[in-house]
Protein backbone atom coordinates (compact mmCIF):
# COMPACT_ATOMS: atom_id res chain seq x y z
CA UNK A 1 0.00 0.00 0.00
CA UNK A 2 2.62 2.42 0.72
CA UNK A 3 4.74 1.67 -2.54
CA UNK A 4 0.99 2.75 -4.47
CA UNK A 5 0.78 5.60 -2.30
CA UNK A 6 4.93 6.58 -3.26
CA UNK A 7 4.19 6.12 -6.67
CA UNK A 8 0.92 7.72 -6.63
CA UNK A 9 2.97 10.68 -5.19
CA UNK A 10 5.61 10.72 -7.43
CA UNK A 11 3.31 10.62 -10.71
CA UNK A 12 1.10 14.09 -9.20
CA UNK A 13 4.84 15.47 -8.70
CA UNK A 14 5.28 15.18 -11.79
CA UNK A 15 2.05 16.46 -13.38
CA UNK A 16 2.77 19.57 -11.24
CA UNK A 17 6.38 19.89 -12.66
CA UNK A 18 4.86 19.60 -16.22
CA UNK A 19 2.37 22.26 -15.39
CA UNK A 20 4.53 24.55 -14.02
CA UNK A 21 7.02 24.81 -17.23
CA UNK A 22 10.43 25.58 -15.74
CA UNK A 23 13.49 25.10 -18.16
CA UNK A 24 14.35 21.48 -18.56
CA UNK A 25 17.17 19.34 -20.18
CA UNK A 26 14.68 16.49 -22.20
CA UNK A 27 18.34 15.28 -23.98
CA UNK A 28 19.38 12.84 -21.33
CA UNK A 29 18.02 11.11 -17.75
CA UNK A 30 14.77 9.64 -18.34
CA UNK A 31 13.05 9.05 -21.16
CA UNK A 32 9.83 8.16 -19.83
CA UNK A 33 10.18 11.19 -17.31
CA UNK A 34 10.82 13.53 -20.22
CA UNK A 35 7.48 12.13 -22.46
CA UNK A 36 5.47 12.82 -19.69
CA UNK A 37 6.99 16.38 -18.87
CA UNK A 38 6.23 17.79 -22.16
CA UNK A 39 3.51 15.42 -23.22
CA UNK A 40 0.88 16.70 -20.24
CA UNK A 41 0.95 19.88 -21.59
CA UNK A 42 0.48 19.25 -24.47
CA UNK A 43 -2.03 17.28 -24.58
CA UNK A 44 -3.94 19.65 -22.34
CA UNK A 45 -3.18 22.05 -25.07
CA UNK A 46 -4.40 20.16 -27.89
CA UNK A 47 -7.86 19.61 -25.79
CA UNK A 48 -7.79 23.14 -25.46
CA UNK A 49 -7.50 23.51 -29.09
CA UNK A 50 -10.50 20.70 -30.19
CA UNK A 51 -12.84 22.14 -27.36
CA UNK A 52 -13.36 25.83 -29.76
CA UNK A 53 -14.18 23.36 -31.95
CA UNK A 54 -17.35 21.63 -29.78
CA UNK A 55 -18.05 24.61 -27.85
CA UNK A 56 -19.05 26.47 -31.30
CA UNK A 57 -20.93 23.57 -32.49
CA UNK A 58 -22.76 23.56 -29.68
CA UNK A 59 -24.10 26.81 -29.36
CA UNK A 60 -24.13 27.45 -33.13
CA UNK A 61 -26.71 24.39 -33.42
CA UNK A 62 -28.82 25.84 -31.56
CA UNK A 63 -29.45 28.24 -34.62
CA UNK A 64 -30.45 25.33 -36.95
CA UNK A 65 -28.95 22.83 -39.50
CA UNK A 66 -28.26 26.00 -41.72
CA UNK A 67 -26.16 27.36 -39.57
CA UNK A 68 -23.73 24.36 -38.54
CA UNK A 69 -23.70 22.87 -42.09
CA UNK A 70 -22.64 26.75 -43.06
CA UNK A 71 -19.87 26.48 -40.22
CA UNK A 72 -18.69 23.17 -41.56
CA UNK A 73 -18.61 24.50 -45.22
CA UNK A 74 -16.58 27.46 -43.48
CA UNK A 75 -14.01 25.18 -41.55
CA UNK A 76 -13.23 22.82 -44.33
CA UNK A 77 -12.08 26.04 -45.94
CA UNK A 78 -10.32 26.92 -43.03
CA UNK A 79 -8.67 24.00 -42.71
CA UNK A 80 -6.30 24.79 -45.74
CA UNK A 81 -5.20 27.66 -43.95
CA UNK A 82 -4.90 25.44 -40.18
CA UNK A 83 -2.90 23.41 -43.08
CA UNK A 84 -0.58 26.27 -43.87
CA UNK A 85 0.11 27.32 -40.45
CA UNK A 86 0.76 24.04 -39.64
CA UNK A 87 3.66 23.92 -42.52
CA UNK A 88 5.38 26.88 -40.81
CA UNK A 89 4.74 26.10 -37.16
CA UNK A 90 6.17 22.63 -37.94
CA UNK A 91 9.16 24.24 -39.68
CA UNK A 92 9.21 26.34 -36.29
CA UNK A 93 9.07 23.73 -33.95
CA UNK A 94 11.99 21.20 -36.13
CA UNK A 95 14.38 24.32 -36.16
CA UNK A 96 14.14 25.68 -32.43
CA UNK A 97 13.99 22.09 -31.02
CA UNK A 98 17.21 21.58 -33.00
CA UNK A 99 19.15 24.31 -32.28
CA UNK A 100 18.07 24.00 -28.46
CA UNK A 101 19.43 20.32 -28.62
CA UNK A 102 22.72 21.56 -30.07
CA UNK A 103 22.82 24.19 -26.98
CA UNK A 104 22.13 27.38 -29.57
CA UNK A 105 19.51 29.78 -28.14
CA UNK A 106 20.10 32.36 -30.17
CA UNK A 107 19.91 30.57 -33.40
CA UNK A 108 16.33 29.07 -32.17
CA UNK A 109 15.56 32.78 -31.27
CA UNK A 110 16.73 33.93 -35.09
CA UNK A 111 14.39 31.18 -36.59
CA UNK A 112 11.39 31.83 -34.37
CA UNK A 113 11.40 35.34 -35.52
CA UNK A 114 11.34 33.98 -39.46
CA UNK A 115 8.79 32.11 -38.63
CA UNK A 116 6.88 35.00 -37.66
CA UNK A 117 7.66 36.96 -40.76
CA UNK A 118 6.24 33.75 -43.21
CA UNK A 119 3.17 33.54 -40.73
CA UNK A 120 2.73 37.28 -41.04
CA UNK A 121 2.80 37.36 -44.98
CA UNK A 122 0.61 34.40 -45.57
CA UNK A 123 -2.27 35.76 -43.07
CA UNK A 124 -2.20 38.71 -44.85
CA UNK A 125 -3.23 37.55 -48.06
CA UNK A 126 -5.88 34.75 -46.82
CA UNK A 127 -7.45 38.37 -44.94
CA UNK A 128 -8.14 39.38 -48.56
CA UNK A 129 -9.25 36.42 -49.98
CA UNK A 130 -11.69 36.02 -47.47
CA UNK A 131 -13.30 39.86 -46.99
CA UNK A 132 -13.52 39.80 -50.59
CA UNK A 133 -15.15 36.43 -51.96
CA UNK A 134 -16.69 34.98 -48.69
CA UNK A 135 -20.31 34.44 -50.23
CA UNK A 136 -17.95 32.85 -53.87
CA UNK A 137 -16.40 30.67 -51.52
CA UNK A 138 -19.27 29.34 -49.94
CA UNK A 139 -20.77 28.78 -53.12
CA UNK A 140 -18.22 26.80 -54.55
CA UNK A 141 -18.34 24.75 -50.79
CA UNK A 142 -21.49 23.16 -52.49
CA UNK A 143 -23.99 25.58 -50.17
CA UNK A 144 -27.30 27.08 -52.27
CA UNK A 145 -28.31 30.82 -52.72
CA UNK A 146 -29.85 30.78 -49.46
CA UNK A 147 -26.96 29.24 -47.37
CA UNK A 148 -24.28 31.40 -49.13
CA UNK A 149 -26.33 34.61 -48.23
CA UNK A 150 -27.02 33.48 -44.70
CA UNK A 151 -23.39 32.01 -43.73
CA UNK A 152 -21.04 34.60 -45.27
CA UNK A 153 -20.72 37.40 -42.59
CA UNK A 154 -19.23 33.87 -40.46
CA UNK A 155 -17.01 33.23 -43.20
CA UNK A 156 -15.78 36.93 -43.62
CA UNK A 157 -14.89 37.43 -40.04
CA UNK A 158 -13.20 33.80 -39.57
CA UNK A 159 -11.65 34.27 -42.87
CA UNK A 160 -10.53 37.59 -42.70
CA UNK A 161 -9.57 37.56 -39.01
CA UNK A 162 -7.22 34.42 -39.30
CA UNK A 163 -4.16 36.24 -38.56
CA UNK A 164 -4.89 35.13 -34.40
CA UNK A 165 -5.34 31.58 -35.75
CA UNK A 166 -2.02 31.47 -37.65
CA UNK A 167 -0.14 33.28 -35.34
CA UNK A 168 -1.32 31.07 -32.68
CA UNK A 169 -0.31 28.23 -34.16
CA UNK A 170 3.32 29.13 -35.30
CA UNK A 171 4.05 30.74 -31.51
CA UNK A 172 2.85 27.24 -29.83
CA UNK A 173 4.93 25.61 -32.02
CA UNK A 174 8.30 28.03 -31.01
CA UNK A 175 7.38 27.20 -27.94
CA UNK A 176 6.94 23.56 -28.12
CA UNK A 177 10.46 23.45 -30.16
CA UNK A 178 12.03 25.04 -26.94
CA UNK A 179 10.58 22.39 -24.84
CA UNK A 180 8.32 25.17 -22.69
CA UNK A 181 4.95 23.21 -23.61
CA UNK A 182 3.04 25.38 -20.78
CA UNK A 183 3.25 28.15 -22.54
CA UNK A 184 1.41 27.17 -25.20
CA UNK A 185 -1.19 24.99 -23.07
CA UNK A 186 -1.72 28.09 -20.78
CA UNK A 187 -2.47 30.60 -24.03
CA UNK A 188 -5.42 28.11 -24.98
CA UNK A 189 -6.66 27.94 -21.39
CA UNK A 190 -7.22 31.44 -21.77
CA UNK A 191 -8.42 31.74 -25.38
CA UNK A 192 -10.86 28.74 -24.65
CA UNK A 193 -12.10 30.11 -21.31
CA UNK A 194 -13.17 33.80 -23.40
CA UNK A 195 -14.82 31.58 -26.16
CA UNK A 196 -16.78 30.04 -23.76
CA UNK A 197 -17.80 33.32 -22.60
CA UNK A 198 -18.38 34.81 -25.28
CA UNK A 199 -19.77 32.89 -27.77
CA UNK A 200 -23.21 32.63 -25.86
CA UNK A 201 -23.40 36.31 -24.96
CA UNK A 202 -22.74 37.72 -28.34
CA UNK A 203 -24.74 34.64 -30.30
CA UNK A 204 -27.95 35.45 -28.51
CA UNK A 205 -26.92 38.32 -26.90
CA UNK A 206 -27.61 39.95 -23.28
CA UNK A 207 -28.21 43.00 -21.16
CA UNK A 208 -27.13 45.95 -23.86
CA UNK A 209 -25.70 43.23 -26.03
CA UNK A 210 -27.18 42.76 -29.35
CA UNK A 211 -27.85 39.32 -30.78
CA UNK A 212 -25.56 38.66 -33.71
CA UNK A 213 -26.14 35.35 -34.55
CA UNK A 214 -23.49 33.34 -36.41
CA UNK A 215 -21.36 36.10 -37.01
CA UNK A 216 -21.20 36.08 -33.14
CA UNK A 217 -19.72 32.74 -32.70
CA UNK A 218 -16.42 33.77 -35.21
CA UNK A 219 -16.35 37.40 -33.35
CA UNK A 220 -15.85 35.47 -29.81
CA UNK A 221 -13.44 32.95 -31.53
CA UNK A 222 -11.63 35.76 -32.59
CA UNK A 223 -11.40 37.75 -29.16
CA UNK A 224 -10.18 34.30 -27.48
CA UNK A 225 -7.55 33.40 -30.21
CA UNK A 226 -6.36 36.72 -29.96
CA UNK A 227 -6.50 37.43 -26.20
CA UNK A 228 -4.35 34.24 -26.27
CA UNK A 229 -1.88 35.82 -28.86
CA UNK A 230 -1.12 38.75 -26.60
CA UNK A 231 -0.15 36.35 -23.92
CA UNK A 232 2.38 34.39 -26.16
CA UNK A 233 4.05 37.29 -27.35
CA UNK A 234 4.21 38.81 -23.79
CA UNK A 235 6.07 35.48 -22.72
CA UNK A 236 8.42 35.28 -26.10
CA UNK A 237 9.34 39.27 -25.27
CA UNK A 238 9.93 38.54 -21.42
CA UNK A 239 13.09 37.06 -21.23
CA UNK A 240 12.35 34.51 -18.78
CA UNK A 241 11.91 31.39 -20.39
CA UNK A 242 13.85 29.10 -23.17
CA UNK A 243 13.58 30.81 -25.73
CA UNK A 244 13.30 34.77 -25.78
CA UNK A 245 13.22 36.93 -29.00
CA UNK A 246 14.34 40.53 -28.34
CA UNK A 247 15.71 43.82 -31.12
CA UNK A 248 19.08 41.76 -32.13
CA UNK A 249 16.72 39.13 -33.25
CA UNK A 250 14.45 41.27 -35.91
CA UNK A 251 16.40 41.60 -39.04
CA UNK A 252 15.06 39.58 -41.70
CA UNK A 253 17.31 36.85 -42.14
CA UNK A 254 16.91 35.58 -46.04
CA UNK A 255 19.21 32.45 -45.72
CA UNK A 256 17.35 31.07 -42.48
CA UNK A 257 13.87 32.77 -44.00
CA UNK A 258 14.49 29.91 -46.97
CA UNK A 259 15.86 27.55 -45.15
CA UNK A 260 12.32 27.76 -43.02
CA UNK A 261 10.52 28.15 -46.39
CA UNK A 262 11.95 24.80 -47.66
CA UNK A 263 10.87 23.10 -43.88
CA UNK A 264 7.62 24.72 -43.53
CA UNK A 265 6.18 23.63 -47.53
CA UNK A 266 6.98 20.15 -47.03
CA UNK A 267 4.49 20.43 -44.09
CA UNK A 268 2.19 22.85 -44.97
CA UNK A 269 1.88 20.21 -48.56
CA UNK A 270 1.43 17.28 -46.40
CA UNK A 271 -1.60 18.91 -44.35
CA UNK A 272 -2.80 20.81 -47.58
CA UNK A 273 -3.18 17.47 -49.26
CA UNK A 274 -5.00 16.27 -46.16
CA UNK A 275 -6.91 19.21 -45.19
CA UNK A 276 -8.14 19.31 -49.60
CA UNK A 277 -9.34 15.54 -49.80
CA UNK A 278 -11.38 16.44 -46.38
CA UNK A 279 -12.96 19.52 -48.63
CA UNK A 280 -13.61 17.03 -51.46
CA UNK A 281 -15.17 14.41 -48.57
CA UNK A 282 -17.50 17.61 -47.13
CA UNK A 283 -18.34 18.23 -51.33
CA UNK A 284 -19.47 14.29 -51.53
CA UNK A 285 -21.49 14.65 -48.50
CA UNK A 286 -23.17 17.84 -49.45
CA UNK A 287 -24.93 15.23 -52.39
CA UNK A 288 -27.12 13.59 -49.98
CA UNK A 289 -28.61 16.85 -48.21
CA UNK A 290 -28.44 19.31 -45.32
CA UNK A 291 -29.22 16.58 -42.63
CA UNK A 292 -26.07 14.81 -44.03
CA UNK A 293 -23.55 18.19 -44.00
CA UNK A 294 -25.07 18.44 -40.53
CA UNK A 295 -24.79 14.93 -38.69
CA UNK A 296 -20.89 14.99 -40.52
CA UNK A 297 -20.02 18.24 -39.68
CA UNK A 298 -21.40 17.26 -35.83
CA UNK A 299 -19.07 13.93 -35.93
CA UNK A 300 -15.95 15.50 -36.92
CA UNK A 301 -16.19 17.80 -34.88
CA UNK A 302 -16.70 15.39 -31.77
CA UNK A 303 -13.47 12.93 -33.60
CA UNK A 304 -11.40 15.91 -33.71
CA UNK A 305 -12.09 16.74 -30.17
CA UNK A 306 -10.67 13.21 -29.38
CA UNK A 307 -7.92 13.24 -31.48
CA UNK A 308 -6.26 16.53 -30.74
CA UNK A 309 -4.84 15.41 -27.11
CA UNK A 310 -3.26 12.17 -28.92
CA UNK A 311 -1.37 15.22 -31.51
CA UNK A 312 -0.15 16.57 -28.40
CA UNK A 313 1.74 13.38 -27.75
CA UNK A 314 2.85 13.30 -30.90
CA UNK A 315 3.99 16.82 -31.09
CA UNK A 316 6.23 16.01 -27.53
CA UNK A 317 7.41 12.98 -29.63
CA UNK A 318 8.51 15.51 -32.24
CA UNK A 319 10.34 17.63 -29.62
CA UNK A 320 11.75 15.07 -28.20
CA UNK A 321 13.64 14.00 -31.73
CA UNK A 322 14.39 17.04 -33.01
CA UNK A 323 16.01 17.92 -29.35
CA UNK A 324 17.53 14.48 -29.33
CA UNK A 325 19.12 14.43 -32.94
CA UNK A 326 20.56 18.12 -31.95
CA UNK A 327 22.22 16.20 -29.74
CA UNK A 328 23.95 13.89 -31.28
CA UNK A 329 21.54 11.16 -29.75
CA UNK A 330 19.85 9.35 -32.68
CA UNK A 331 18.78 6.43 -30.63
CA UNK A 332 17.42 8.28 -27.72
CA UNK A 333 14.74 10.14 -30.45
CA UNK A 334 13.59 6.61 -31.90
CA UNK A 335 12.98 4.83 -28.22
CA UNK A 336 11.25 8.04 -27.43
CA UNK A 337 8.84 7.78 -30.77
CA UNK A 338 8.29 4.27 -29.62
CA UNK A 339 6.86 5.26 -26.16
CA UNK A 340 4.71 7.65 -27.69
CA UNK A 341 3.06 5.10 -29.84
CA UNK A 342 2.12 2.98 -27.76
CA UNK A 343 1.04 5.34 -25.24
CA UNK A 344 -1.28 7.29 -27.82
CA UNK A 345 -2.34 3.73 -28.39
CA UNK A 346 -4.17 2.98 -24.93
CA UNK A 347 -5.34 6.39 -25.17
CA UNK A 348 -6.87 6.21 -28.05
CA UNK A 349 -8.16 2.75 -28.22
CA UNK A 350 -9.83 3.53 -24.77
CA UNK A 351 -12.03 6.28 -27.00
CA UNK A 352 -12.81 4.49 -29.44
CA UNK A 353 -14.71 2.34 -27.23
CA UNK A 354 -16.42 5.50 -25.72
CA UNK A 355 -17.68 6.50 -28.74
CA UNK A 356 -19.11 2.42 -29.98
CA UNK A 357 -21.29 2.65 -26.76
CA UNK A 358 -22.01 6.00 -25.89
CA UNK A 359 -22.58 7.71 -29.80
CA UNK A 360 -26.14 8.56 -29.52
CA UNK A 361 -25.85 9.94 -25.64
CA UNK A 362 -22.93 12.25 -27.13
CA UNK A 363 -24.68 13.72 -30.66
CA UNK A 364 -28.23 14.03 -28.44
CA UNK A 365 -25.86 17.11 -26.41
CA UNK A 366 -25.53 19.18 -29.76
CA UNK A 367 -29.16 17.79 -31.83
CA UNK A 368 -32.17 16.52 -31.13
CA UNK A 369 -33.09 16.07 -35.00
CA UNK A 370 -33.56 11.95 -35.83
CA UNK A 371 -31.84 12.64 -39.73
CA UNK A 372 -29.08 14.46 -38.18
CA UNK A 373 -28.21 12.20 -35.05
CA UNK A 374 -28.64 9.24 -37.38
CA UNK A 375 -26.03 10.19 -39.58
CA UNK A 376 -24.13 11.61 -36.54
CA UNK A 377 -24.30 8.47 -34.87
CA UNK A 378 -23.22 6.12 -37.89
CA UNK A 379 -20.19 8.58 -38.85
CA UNK A 380 -18.82 8.30 -35.11
CA UNK A 381 -19.20 4.73 -34.76
CA UNK A 382 -17.46 3.72 -38.24
CA UNK A 383 -14.39 6.47 -37.91
CA UNK A 384 -13.70 5.17 -34.56
CA UNK A 385 -13.08 2.06 -35.59
CA UNK A 386 -9.58 3.09 -36.84
CA UNK A 387 -8.42 5.10 -33.67
CA UNK A 388 -5.75 2.49 -33.10
CA UNK A 389 -4.20 2.57 -36.58
CA UNK A 390 -4.27 6.40 -36.20
CA UNK A 391 -2.53 6.54 -32.71
CA UNK A 392 0.10 5.05 -34.45
CA UNK A 393 0.39 6.65 -37.81
CA UNK A 394 0.07 10.83 -36.27
CA UNK A 395 3.04 9.70 -33.72
CA UNK A 396 5.75 8.31 -36.62
CA UNK A 397 3.97 11.43 -38.91
CA UNK A 398 5.48 13.94 -36.44
CA UNK A 399 8.70 12.04 -36.07
CA UNK A 400 9.93 12.55 -39.34
CA UNK A 401 8.85 16.69 -39.26
CA UNK A 402 10.68 16.99 -35.89
CA UNK A 403 13.75 15.34 -37.80
CA UNK A 404 12.86 17.72 -40.29
CA UNK A 405 11.90 14.91 -42.84
CA UNK A 406 9.18 16.32 -44.10
CA UNK A 407 9.41 14.86 -47.63
CA UNK A 408 7.92 11.04 -46.05
CA UNK A 409 4.89 12.10 -44.80
CA UNK A 410 4.14 14.42 -47.60
CA UNK A 411 4.32 11.63 -50.03
CA UNK A 412 2.39 8.73 -47.82
CA UNK A 413 -0.71 11.73 -47.46
CA UNK A 414 -0.98 11.63 -51.36
CA UNK A 415 -1.04 8.33 -51.69
CA UNK A 416 -3.45 7.46 -48.28
CA UNK A 417 -5.37 10.70 -49.10
CA UNK A 418 -5.67 11.59 -52.83
CA UNK A 419 -5.01 7.65 -54.26
CA UNK A 420 -7.32 6.00 -52.08
CA UNK A 421 -9.41 7.71 -49.51
CA UNK A 422 -10.82 10.36 -52.52
CA UNK A 423 -11.24 7.57 -55.44
CA UNK A 424 -12.48 5.34 -53.22
CA UNK A 425 -15.10 7.11 -50.73
CA UNK A 426 -16.46 8.60 -54.72
CA UNK A 427 -16.53 4.87 -55.19
CA UNK A 428 -18.46 3.67 -52.26
CA UNK A 429 -20.80 6.85 -51.96
CA UNK A 430 -21.61 7.83 -55.23
CA UNK A 431 -21.37 4.52 -57.40
CA UNK A 432 -22.27 1.60 -55.25
CA UNK A 433 -25.00 4.19 -53.73
CA UNK A 434 -23.80 3.06 -50.13
CA UNK A 435 -24.22 7.24 -49.14
CA UNK A 436 -22.53 8.97 -46.63
CA UNK A 437 -21.59 5.57 -45.20
CA UNK A 438 -19.41 4.97 -47.81
CA UNK A 439 -17.58 8.09 -46.74
CA UNK A 440 -17.71 7.15 -42.95
CA UNK A 441 -15.94 3.77 -44.67
CA UNK A 442 -13.21 5.23 -46.83
CA UNK A 443 -11.78 7.01 -44.32
CA UNK A 444 -11.51 4.24 -42.11
CA UNK A 445 -9.41 2.51 -44.73
CA UNK A 446 -7.78 5.30 -46.08
CA UNK A 447 -6.24 6.47 -42.36
CA UNK A 448 -5.19 2.57 -41.73
CA UNK A 449 -3.57 2.44 -44.75
CA UNK A 450 -1.45 5.64 -44.24
CA UNK A 451 -0.62 4.21 -40.59
CA UNK A 452 1.08 0.80 -41.27
CA UNK A 453 2.90 2.64 -43.89
CA UNK A 454 4.56 5.57 -41.74
CA UNK A 455 5.47 2.57 -39.45
CA UNK A 456 6.90 0.25 -42.07
CA UNK A 457 9.07 3.30 -43.51
CA UNK A 458 9.76 4.75 -40.10
CA UNK A 459 12.07 1.48 -39.10
CA UNK A 460 14.07 1.98 -41.77
CA UNK A 461 15.63 4.74 -39.91
CA UNK A 462 16.66 7.38 -42.55
CA UNK A 463 14.92 10.41 -40.78
CA UNK A 464 18.00 10.17 -38.40
CA UNK A 465 20.19 11.38 -41.07
CA UNK A 466 18.12 14.52 -42.24
CA UNK A 467 20.10 17.93 -41.35
CA UNK A 468 18.09 21.29 -40.40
Amino acid sequence: MSHVMSRTKKLFTLIKEALKGEERVYTEGSINRALILLAIPMVLEMSMESLFALVDAYFVGHLGKAAIATVGLTESVLSLIYALAFGISMAATAMVARRIGEKDPEGASKGAVQALYLALGFSLVVSIVGLIWSREILLLMGADAAMAEYGQGYTKIAMGGNAVIVLLFIINGIFRGAGDASIAMKSLVLANALNIVLCPLLIYGWGPLPPLGLEGAAIATMIGRGTGVVYQVYYLLGGKKTITVNWRHIKPRLPVILQMMKLAAGGALQMLIGSASWIFLMRIISQFGEDAMAGYTYAIRIIVFAILPAWGLANAAATLVGQNLGAGEPERAEKSVWKAAYLNMFFLGGISVIFMVFAPDILRVFSQDPAVLAYGIEGLRLISIGYVFYAFGMVMAQSFNGAGDTKTPTYINLFGFWLLQIPLAYLLAIVLKWGPTGVFWAIVIAESSIAVTAIIIFRRGNWKKVKV
